[in-house]
């Protein structure tokens, strides 16, 4: 009798994936910011291609990183004479002699 009442009780359940995919919820949209809220600027942007939104931001910050640094000197260590006052000094001490400022290509480059 015990094996007859769990055939009777038992239900055969079919699984049915989310309509959109796996993680995606029947409350909200498949893409998006969840029912489009929020600022219309906000919305559009999410909506953009990932690649150009990133090469926007990135160019924005750029640009205002930049800001600061508009109109002023170079620093005195940027000067030619400084320059070649430092290349002088490396070749003197021989730094990095098989493929630097020390190498045979590198000082054949400098006297033409």
């Amino acid at each position: 009798t015990n094996n007859k009442l769990n055939e009777a009780t038992m239900v055969k359940v079919w699984y049915e994936p989310p309509p959109y995919g796996p993680r995606t919820s029947l409350n909200r949209p498949a893409y998006g910011t969840g029912g489009d809220l929020g600022p219309r600027w906000v919305v559009q942007i999410s909506k953009m291609p990932p690649g150009r939104v990133i090469v926007g931001f990135v160019s924005v910050f750029i640009g205002l990183a930049t800001l600061p640094l508009m109109g002023q000197k170079l620093p005195y260590t940027c000067s030619p004479e400084y320059l070649a006052a430092q290349r002088a000094y490396m070749r003197y001490h021989n730094m990095n002699p098989i493929w630097g400022i020390s190498s045979k290509q590198s000082r054949a480059a400098d006297e033409h």
